[in-house]
């Protein structure tokens, strides 16, 4: 059985205020070239299928082309929400989609959300299993069960509930930060603007043949090769012009108890992006002679402060092959605030708990705040991350709920 399994897409995303929707139409298209020339038996997206939990209206229609083109190819889908996206709105008319094998998993439920193929290649059934991003509150609270503290307890509580069949060849996605005995791989860059979700075990994944994960987009493997990251299908951050194979993770599915060695299927993208770091006169050698036509630009130079005058030379020459300058950075340009050293983009790419730690630290001359402290932060983090504007009152109860739990009741 062959499975495309993808992620990370987020539909609508743009970088430094230019909209990426026509780089993802043609991602699209071409991933739907090699749907036709491999036929895969399903489509896995793991989560995070819009970059913002109110999309636009490109980006919805994006999505509405992709699942009708896999409709009319009668290739089947499935599909869960990842922390960018809002449940409700992802699985809207899931029910009627369902009808055209078309099947969504945007809200944890207490019995997950799964399907079989009863005997897709002749070897068995295949059950796939659909795990939306969960964190330990959410379960929790679908379990009644309030000593479900972390996110591999919450994964482990949900799954041994389930009626899996071990017999037969099982599938799931999941969009969460899996690690291999406490180690996150290597993240790709623009994951981390959001950050904060709690690390969750590999080991969690055992009863599954394969584990199709979303949100960290390096696009690799965790303590197993059958427990899989499909990674961006294109560069969202510079720090992610490194990996060179972004495109369709390819799964072969043999009969139950074979091994499962995912490859990747490269698809180049519309725009490459172009990342250069270094003096100024080393920054205006790799523009003048090795970036290419309709590159995306990104520079951080280490000598010295950017003017406009180099500014609008290197945009002249970069615009002049079709091209358009994204970034402009300077490391010359650090500055310190209260023993914290931080380039401007720093704050804007750590989650909330990690700016609390720095901050911390800086104010107490090095010390680490304790984990009590640090839990609070997380808990605070999870209410911003997986609230609405109208839900703030709510959770701010919640967060002095949980503080008065924490503290005794001394808040």
């Amino acid at each position: 059985m062959l499975l495309f399994h993808i992620a990370d897409i987020h539909l609508g995303k743009s970088i430094n205020g230019m909209p990426l929707i026509d780089d993802q139409r043609y991602w699209i298209n071409e991933f739907l070239k090699k749907c036709d020339e491999k036929d895969p038996d399903a489509v896995l997206i793991a989560g995070d299928v819009y970059d913002r939990v109110n999309p636009g209206p490109e980006a919805v229609d994006l999505l509405d082309y992709l699942l009708s083109e896999l409709d009319t190819r009668d290739i089947p889908v499935f599909m869960i929400a990842g922390n960018h996206d809002s449940g409700p709105r992802l699985q809207f008319a899931h029910r009627i989609l369902a009808k055209s094998n078309i099947h969504i998993a945007g809200k944890p439920t207490r019995e997950v959300v799964h399907f079989t193929l009863d005997d897709p290649d002749g070897m068995g059934p295949v059950t796939f299993w659909l795990v939306p991003y969960i964190y330990p509150e959410a379960v929790a609270s679908i379990l009644e069960d309030d000593s479900i503290k972390t996110y591999s307890d919450a994964m482990t509580r949900l799954l041994e509930i389930q009626e899996i069949d071990s017999s037969h060849r099982n599938v799931i996605l999941s969009h969460q930060n899996v690690v291999a005995n406490g180690e996150e791989i290597e993240r790709g860059g623009s994951e981390t603007m959001t950050g904060g979700l709690g690390p969750m075990e590999y080991t969690v994944f055992d009863a599954f043949d394969y584990v199709a994960l979303g949100h960290i987009h390096s696009g690799l493997p965790v303590g197993r090769s059958s427990v899989r990251y499909a990674g961006t299908p294109l560069c969202y951050h510079f720090d992610e012009t490194k990996y060179k194979n972004k495109g369709i993770v390819e799964v072969v599915l043999g009969k139950k108890g074979d091994e499962i060695k995912p490859s990747v299927i490269p698809i180049a993208p519309l725009h490459k992006m172009h990342h250069i770091s270094g003096t100024r006169d080393d920054i205006y050698d790799e523009v003048e002679n090795r970036v290419g036509d309709g590159e995306y630009v990104g520079i951080t130079m280490t000598d010295m402060r950017f003017t406009s005058e180099i500014s609008d030379y290197l945009r002249t020459v970069i615009t002049g092959r079709g091209g358009v300058l994204l970034e402009t950075l300077s490391t010359y340009n650090e500055f310190s605030f209260s023993g914290v050293t931080a380039t401007s983009g720093d704050v804007r790419k750590k989650p909330v708990e990690d700016l609390f730690a720095d901050f911390y630290k800086a104010q107490t001359a090095g010390k680490d705040p304790s984990e009590d402290e640090l839990e609070t932060m997380r808990y605070l983090g999870e209410l911003v991350r997986n609230g609405s504007e109208s839900s703030n009152e709510e959770n701010a109860q919640k967060l002095l709920d949980k503080l008065g739990k924490d503290k005794g009741d001394n808040v």
